[in-house]
């Protein structure tokens, strides 16, 4: 009966709820599409919510927004040969700008450039620029208000100005922000002073951000540059009420005025995550202490591939009077072992997601110390990640952190080290993993070896990567033999690669081999679809 009512929408805050679950999975999202009116109307937004999110794929979405625009606004695109009303019939069921909750500006660039190139053959630049104007002014006529709004500028985006001015002329598009990125690489002095305004007006206008994160990869030659842009961004820290999550990421230069900043704002009552990605802690070493004695409510530390990981940086730490629970470290850097060992001993125990970042013969000795340090103070690792798996303490590891870890990535295409992986990993797997990457160069029989051993490990997403050497072995026959007949996992892709002519061959290329494995209740994917980055679960409060 309830059932029913679900499908008819008697109950239509519990179908939301389902509906809002799949709102990344969109092969589902479509199948709603075809329930029933109700259900249609509870999916659309969802598909329409972030439609740049993919701009390879979503193009087509580009002419859709375009028939909403007023016939004046049509005949613009006459002098460029490209008549709107011909491309999609005018009648559409939903207002489908409404839905718009997630914009970047850098994917909507490179949608219009795709959907341009089909168009049209020769130069085009004025047509991208009016299509781009045109698509916000789409979005703010027809009534879009974002939730997440990310200025992504990795090249010199063309009209960036005049839509950042059309943008400041409609403040409601954007006042509602809660997630708010800036991410530039190697773009002109000029287009970073483009997002003072809008940085001034989001200081003043914006203060329900919920997280925020800074990617700043420039250089300028002038200090007062800097200066600008740090005091502009610790004003937005600043004015926040209800900051929960920050990360600054390959931003050093501009880092010390807006992590300083954290300490005099609503933030030592709100803010419970930090993210430190690819920074160096030397220009804030000497206010670590300061700030994170401040912070009350901090749940959640990552580091993630920084430098000065020094012993001046442990000390700090070692005087943060309160717990510094470090969710993440990835390691680039040799720390000195002293040091680490101190570091481990404050928050080893909070530590969830960790990874090798050296593998040089000159830090042998060093990694061997570091995973006994791990192993002795890191019990609750739940995602890993190992480069170099030819230390026995890496499987010692494996094994005591069994009950907590679901995410294990081991990556390394020296036949040794291969075979020394399969004939000892299966062994030590738990019970049950989320996901299992394996990136080696491997014959048959030591793939054998290891699917042998870890016959009683069931694996939701299992990755296998072949740097193959020697063509004709019998390695898909193990794999349905192991896997596929005990139905061990739920997603599975293959590849090997053959050095000779430089290609990869995938599982999911072969038809016929793709519906066996599906009669088996395993779902065949390519390896990309199935990759899963542990970034995705650093940075999951972010679309």
């Amino acid at each position: 009966m309830a059932c029913s009512k679900i499908f008819s929408g008697d109950l239509p805050e519990l179908t939301n709820e389902i509906i809002q679950h799949f709102r990344k999975d969109f092969s589902t999202l479509y199948s709603c599409l075809l329930v029933n009116r109700f259900w249609c109307r509870l999916a659309i937004p969802l598909l329409w919510e972030n439609p740049f999110f993919n701009p390879n794929r979503n193009y087509r979405y580009v002419e859709i927004y375009l028939s909403y625009l007023s016939e004046s606004s049509k005949e613009k695109f006459n002098e460029h040969g490209i008549i709107i009303n011909n491309l999609l019939p005018s009648n559409t069921l939903f207002n489908y700008p409404s839905f718009i909750k997630f914009l970047n500006i850098s994917s909507i660039y490179f949608s219009i450039k795709e959907w341009v190139d089909i168009l049209v053959d020769n130069n085009h630049e004025d047509l991208e620029k009016l299509v781009y104007r045109s698509l916000f002014e789409v979005f703010i006529e027809n009534g879009g208000i974002l939730h997440s709004f990310e200025i992504a500028m990795f090249s010199d985006i063309g009209n960036f100005n005049d839509t950042m001015e059309l943008i400041l002329q409609n403040p409601g598009f954007i006042y509602k922000i809660r997630n708010l990125k800036f991410q530039t690489c190697n773009i002109s002095f000029q287009n970073i002073m483009n997002i003072i305004p809008i940085l001034n007006f989001l200081n003043s206008n914006c203060n329900s951000i919920t997280s925020l994160n800074f990617y700043f990869y420039f250089a300028l030659s002038n200090i007062n540059d800097f200066s600008l842009i740090e005091n502009c961004l610790s004003q937005i820290i600043i004015s926040q009420l209800n900051l929960k999550i920050i990360s600054f990421s390959s931003c050093s230069v501009i880092l010390y005025k807006p992590f300083l900043s954290l300490r005099n704002s609503n933030c030592p009552n709100t803010l419970n995550t930090i993210i430190f990605d690819n920074i160096d802690f030397k220009n804030i070493i000497i206010t670590l202490q300061e700030v994170f004695d401040q912070l009350n409510v901090i749940e959640s530390i990552h580091i993630v591939n920084c430098n000065s990981l020094n012993s001046e940086f442990v000390q700090q730490i070692i005087k943060v009077t309160k717990p510094f629970k470090l969710r993440t470290l990835f390691m680039k850097e040799i720390l000195h072992i002293e040091s680490l060992q101190f570091l481990l001993q404050k928050c080893g125990d909070y530590l969830e997601n960790f990874e090798f970042g050296y593998t040089s013969e000159e830090y042998e000795e060093s990694r061997r110390q570091l995973l006994k340090l791990v192993i002795k103070y890191c019990t609750k690792i739940k995602r890993l990640i190992s480069p170099k798996p030819d230390d026995n303490n890496i499987y010692l590891l494996i094994k005591n952190i069994g009950k907590t870890i679901n995410y294990l990535t081991i990556n390394n295409y020296h036949d040794e080290y291969s075979s020394i992986v399969l004939q000892n990993l299966g062994q030590v797997l738990p019970s049950k993993l989320d996901y299992l990457r394996l990136s080696l160069s491997f014959n048959s029989s030591d793939l054998e070896i290891f699917l042998r051993n870890s016959q009683h490990t069931f694996i939701k997403k299992l990755l296998i990567s072949n740097m193959m050497q020697n063509e004709g072995e019998g390695i898909l026959f193990y794999i349905k033999e192991y896997i596929m007949r005990k139905e061990r996992v739920k997603y599975l892709a293959f590849s090997e690669y053959y050095p000779n002519d430089d290609t990869d061959r995938e599982l999911f290329s072969l038809e016929d081999e793709v519906n066996e494995f599906k009669l088996h209740n395993i779902i065949v994917q390519k390896c990309s679809d199935l990759y899963t980055s542990m970034y995705s679960f650093i940075y999951d409060f972010y679309i």
